[in-house]
């Protein structure tokens, strides 16, 4: 009879993972906070140096000067796993939300404590624990932390889309949902601009004249709205609107943009056509003109077989902590979207349990560190020794 594997076990709780948590979250790292993004990678490289054999690596980034953080481990080993997780949140350097706060003995408040510091701590924790099983000679990781994930990814995308080419399976360390299911699949996200273009003329002269922008826009954005009950999985968000100026010149000029999520990738193309439809009455009428532009930044993330079979697993090694964990489907996108568009498969919201999230009420479940990282150690520990089979990549 074959003896199972060893693999790392379930321990007293580390409060020196709390104490990690908390420097780090204390550190801004707002996405456009440069040089706290610099301290924060550097926090990174310092703590994760400390694992065995790793080699630690900073990536340029286009258009930014920040700089991904990409650390490695046996890239020879036979079977390979890419980890992620993003150092940036969504908390400024002038936030007024800035320093952690405990709560109580199993709760901490504080900047991106889940979303994703929480998550930095879990994928560390779970690699130092799985370097101690005999197993982890087998199993080559690659960990890639990144800056600007909460502004889209824009710098990173195409770097992760390589990386991705040299994989096929990825681990995402996004914080799990509050009641602590892991994500099981995740909508697809774009941003777009409207601009409509009238005509000036004096309000009080020759107010005919004029063509008002103002009223064009607030005419067709209830009609945007309306799709959110015309089209199931698709969710429209108007988010700003500008126009106008001086109140006696009929406004020329006003803008608006408005952030659609999509379920699934054939969405795309008919969203935008009724959104063209919406404008087109108004593209017809003399004086004015209603443009759209914009993009899709993350296709959706959709869930497949394989990831079913491999959640199943994690499932397993959860059950096995004492843990019973489900799955959800959630709107909000991540770098696993990315993932699973390179033909990754892709687990998700592999993180710690917290709550509130880019809100002053972000908060933790501390416990869930320990608990999390445990999982993801026995997880890595059976993929070593292909008890848990990598997959194939997804076309």
């Amino acid at each position: 009879m074959r003896s199972a594997p060893a693999e790392p076990t379930a321990s007293t709780p580390d409060p020196s993972l709390s104490a990690l948590l908390t420097r780090w979250a204390n550190l801004n790292s707002g996405s456009d906070h440069l040089g706290g993004l610099d301290h924060m990678c550097a926090a990174l490289a310092e703590t994760f140096a400390t694992l065995p054999a790793a080699k630690i690596q900073t990536l340029p980034l286009t258009g930014t000067p920040a700089q991904a953080l990409r650390i490695t481990c046996r890239p020879d080993a036979p079977r390979q796993v890419l980890l992620s997780g993003h150092y940036d949140t969504v908390y400024g350097a002038d936030h007024p939300f800035q320093r952690c706060e405990r709560l109580d003995a199993d709760t901490l408040r504080g900047p991106g404590v889940a979303d994703m510091k929480g998550g930095l701590v879990v994928l560390f924790a779970a690699l130092r624990a799985f370097e101690q099983s005999p197993a982890a000679a087998q199993l080559g990781w690659d960990v890639v932390l990144t800056p600007d994930e909460e502004i889209g990814s824009p710098g990173t995308a195409p770097l992760l889309a390589t990386i991705a080419q040299h994989h096929r399976l990825a681990l995402v360390f996004e914080p799990a949902r509050p009641n602590g299911d892991l994500v099981r699949a995740r909508m697809g996200t774009g941003v777009f601009a409207l601009s409509v273009h009238g005509r000036a003329a004096h309000a009080g002269r020759d107010l005919t004249a004029g063509r008002n922008a103002i009223i064009a826009l607030a005419e067709v954005l209830p009609q945007i709205d309306a799709l959110n009950r015309e089209l199931p999985g698709v969710m429209l968000n108007v988010g700003s609107i500008r126009g106008g100026g001086p109140v006696n010149i009929v406004p020329d000029f006003a803008h608006a943009e408005v952030n659609i999520r999509i379920a699934r990738a054939t969405d795309e193309d008919r969203v935008l056509a009724r959104l063209r439809e919406l404008l087109a009455p108004i593209n017809a009428r003399e004086g004015y003109r209603l443009e759209i532009s914009g993009c899709f930044n993350r296709p959706p993330k959709e869930v497949t077989a394989t990831e079913e079979k491999l959640f199943a697993a994690w499932q397993t090694c959860a059950r096995e902590h004492g843990v019973a964990l489900g799955w959800q489907d959630v709107g909000g996108g991540s770098d696993g979207n990315l993932f699973a568009a390179a033909g990754l498969a892709c687990l998700d919201g592999l993180g710690p349990v917290g709550d509130d999230l880019h809100s002053p009420r972000e908060s933790i479940r501390l416990s869930s560190l320990d608990e999390r990282a445990a999982i993801a150690a026995r997880f890595l520990a059976r993929l070593a020794t292909g008890e848990i089979p990598l997959p194939a990549r997804q076309q």
